[in-house]
């Protein structure tokens, strides 16, 4: 698959296993990096406003089309236009990881969220099996087009550490579980193999990243 067509899938890529996590009574929502808008797409309905910030000019021309507003640009450019305590979900699916300083972003979405608002992430996990049994058995780091080590990426998290960007910023983690459990016959029996060696206490590594549903704290 070219870079171009890879591309074009990231952006249209709908993440229904991260439905889940977004709160039932949620009726104002953002979604930071929201791509095509096909996501957020997903929840509306009667008296929902979704909102969507997307910095590819391509992807914000097609949300425009699909979500309630949608500002073109960085949060850096954009978080000014945004109300304060107004949102009851700030959505951020894969974003953190492409941000220098993720830490200041999340502090200053905290007053764009209503007092009980939460933050929902997906954030890819660098100890990921394929990625783990790269670094271990090849002694490689070779950043790609695409996934873990894509070459956009600015910072990189395992579980613990996407806990602690949280609960260091402001934040009460509510939930954070594991999402896209490897399949790959190449890669599942060494996960297995590796949680046996150290009596089941690596089961992260079965999983490509991590959903997090994160409170603000008052």
């Amino acid at each position: 698959m070219n870079t171009h067509i890879k591309k074009n899938k990231y952006y249209a890529n709908s993440r229904p296993e991260m439905l889940q996590f977004i709160p039932i009574h949620a009726k104002k929502i953002l979604e930071v990096g929201c791509a095509q808008g096909n996501f957020s797409a997903q929840l509306i309905k009667n008296g929902v406003e979704t909102w969507g910030i997307e910095p590819d000019k391509k992807s914000f021309t097609i949300a425009q089309e699909k979500l309630y507003k949608v500002f073109h640009g960085s949060i850096d450019d954009q978080i000014s236009q945004l109300p304060n305590h107004y949102f009851d979900v700030i959505i951020m699916n894969d974003v953190l990881e492409h941000l220098l300083e993720p830490w200041d972003d999340i502090q200053r979405l905290k007053e764009k969220l209503k007092d009980d608002g939460v933050l929902v992430s997906s954030i890819p996990n660098v100890r990921y099996a394929k990625n783990l049994f790269k670094m271990l058995f090849k002694k490689d780091w070779k950043y790609t087009e695409d996934r873990i080590l894509d070459r956009t990426h600015f910072r990189f998290f395992t579980k613990k550490s996407i806990r602690r960007l949280f609960e260091d910023n402001g934040y009460t983690v509510q939930k954070i579980k594991g999402v896209n459990m490897t399949k790959s016959f190449a890669f599942f029996p060494f996960a297995v193999i590796f949680n046996l060696l150290f009596l089941c206490s690596q089961l992260d590594i079965f999983y490509m990243q991590f959903a997090t549903v994160a409170k603000k704290n008052k």
